[in-house]
């Protein structure tokens, strides 16, 4: 198991310190913010924690304040309800004293019924793809180098683009972008870390997308990008060590938000969750 994967069990494995009461620690890597996917996996465990027998088929998360990495965040569950069918939880991460993350997630138990989905179109398969490092040492003359060091650290989810034309300029492309998931080594067989773990790796690209058009990227310094909400649907069962393809769109963009979608399907085809994001993309505002 790479170092990076051990680090993602780590930080999702929450220590409990009184009934609803759990504490997540980020990994001290120099960036000045909290990842925002760890917040929404380490707050998914909290609930899971609280919850028997009925995975979860929802959430629906809002990012409050910047989190702090260098203290730990607490979690707070409320049971709000455990019903014949469906269970509800809120969740709200803390830190110095005050909401940085809020979040209701739903579970449900296992039921038989009426089932369809949309395809995916067809697109090359992960091993027709080279890896990021690969990519970047390719394109090495060419790649910002901000990109560049952010690929080339060990990420315990692995990504591979179907089409890298994004980070090698400024060509304003369709909002659209196609990536490949897993994570870098084995997870267990507890379905919860799976979820988790795709609730972690569902942040990793989205908003992004909608800088699609306007030809900038999430490394521009100029830019204050901050997601605002997340939402995710767990359709199927799934493994998040196994290759999953992440299929994302922004159909809107405006007021300094844009909005994003993801349906993310495993090699067999089967859509397994779809992801919801608004997020804050605008230029910063002169100082002063």
């Amino acid at each position: 198991m790479s170092t990076a994967v051990a680090k993602l069990l780590s930080i999702l494995d929450l220590e409990q310190i009184e009934c609803n009461l759990f504490r997540g620690r980020s990994p001290q890597d120099g960036w000045q913010r909290v990842f925002g996917g760890q917040v929404i996996g380490q707050a998914l465990t909290a609930a899971e924690r609280t919850v028997e027998g009925r995975p979860a088929h929802s959430l629906h998360g809002y990012f409050l304040r910047p989190g702090d990495p260098k203290v730990p965040i607490v979690y707070e569950v409320d049971r709000i309800r455990d019903g014949r069918s469906f269970t509800t939880r809120r969740v709200v991460g803390i830190q110095h004293g005050a909401p940085i993350f809020s979040m209701s997630a739903s579970f449900q138990s296992d039921e038989a019924g009426f089932e369809h989905q949309i395809d995916a179109e067809p697109v090359e398969g992960p091993e027709a793809i080279p890896g990021v490092r690969e990519l970047v040492a390719s394109f090495d003359d060419h790649m910002d180098p901000m990109v560049k060091a952010y690929f080339e650290r060990d990420r315990p989810i692995e990504i591979r683009p179907v089409d890298f034309r994004h980070y090698l300029g400024r060509d304003e492309l369709p909002p659209r972008q196609v990536v490949w998931i897993r994570a870098g080594g084995a997870l267990g067989d507890d379905p919860a870390i799976h979820r988790c773990a795709l609730a972690y790796a569902s942040d990793m690209t989205l908003l992004d997308t909608s800088l699609f058009p306007h030809g900038r990227i999430v490394f521009d310094r100029d830019m204050l990008l901050a997601s605002l909400d997340h939402a995710m649907w767990f359709h199927r069962p799934f493994r998040a060590d196994e290759w999953l393809l992440y299929v994302q769109d922004s159909p809107s963009a405006g007021g300094g938000r844009g909005f994003n979608r993801g349906l993310v399907y495993d090699r067999a085809g089967r859509l397994v969750a779809s992801v919801a994001q608004e997020g804050v993309i605008r230029r910063r505002r002169p100082a002063g």
